[in-house]
């Protein structure tokens, strides 16, 4: 992937810039949201992560004019301002995601990724999801594992589809609340625990080898060998 970074606090672009890039991905950052805009335009970039609070054009407006301009790029914003107003008003001028700071690097190339894989989505779209003898059909809504038919409920389903689609990353309790739930703030309840730990026993109990793993205080991770964290 090749993104474009608009962040005018140089120790954050370089951050990010670190992280993206230890991820395997190319990156360009600019310092202010005019430079942003006119990057963002002359390129082809497959993602943009961009600061809201900018100088010479904020975020919001760099966004919004992009968009204004026929721009298809899939942008990200980060900012701390992250009341549920700010997130409304950010996706409403054309992001396509929010990330409120500070925010764990494994989340910030997950969403990254997230991001370019809907700008390459011109390909063949996926319609069956494999993690070890885990198998879910999209199109014909079942899930077996192994000779096993698994039924779900609808939103054990759109969990289980977004965690199978993060096979290998850290998937955390703030990614699962706005993809699942559609949810851009956390409503302090348990229901994440209550559903994982449903769909657990389902996917995991009766079977050998645990595919659904918790990564204790940051998420969870559907891999067939968990990683040890360090």
């Amino acid at each position: 992937m090749h993104g474009l970074v608009s962040e005018d606090a140089r120790e954050h672009a370089e951050f990010i810039e670190k992280v993206l890039s230890e991820a395997g991905h190319s990156v360009e950052t600019v310092e202010d949201g005019s430079g942003g805009l006119s990057r963002a335009r002359e390129d082809d970039f497959d993602a943009l992560v961009v600061d809201r609070m900018l100088p010479k054009k904020p975020g919001l407006q760099l966004v919004e004019e992009f968009r204004n301009g026929g721009g298809t790029t899939p942008a990200l914003f980060l900012s701390a301002l992250s009341d549920v107003d700010n997130r409304v008003e950010g996706l409403k001028v054309g992001a396509d995601d929010y990330l409120a700071k500070p925010f764990a690097p494994e989340e910030l190339v997950a969403r990254v990724e997230a991001l370019g894989r809907r700008q390459t989505s011109g390909e063949p779209p996926v319609t069956v999801l494999r993690v070890g003898d885990l198998e879910m059909d999209l199109l014909g809504r079942k899930v077996t594992r192994g000779e096993v038919k698994i039924d779900l409920q609808p939103r054990e389903f759109k969990l289980l589809e977004y965690l199978m689609s993060n096979e290998g990353r850290l998937v955390t309790r703030t990614m699962l609340l706005q993809h699942v739930w559609n949810l851009h703030f956390d409503p302090q309840t348990n229901v994440i625990d209550v559903h994982v730990s449903r769909l657990r026993a389902k996917i995991d109990k009766e079977f050998d080898t645990p595919l659904l793993h918790t990564v204790r205080g940051r998420g969870y991770r559907m891999c067939e060998v968990e990683t040890q964290e360090v």
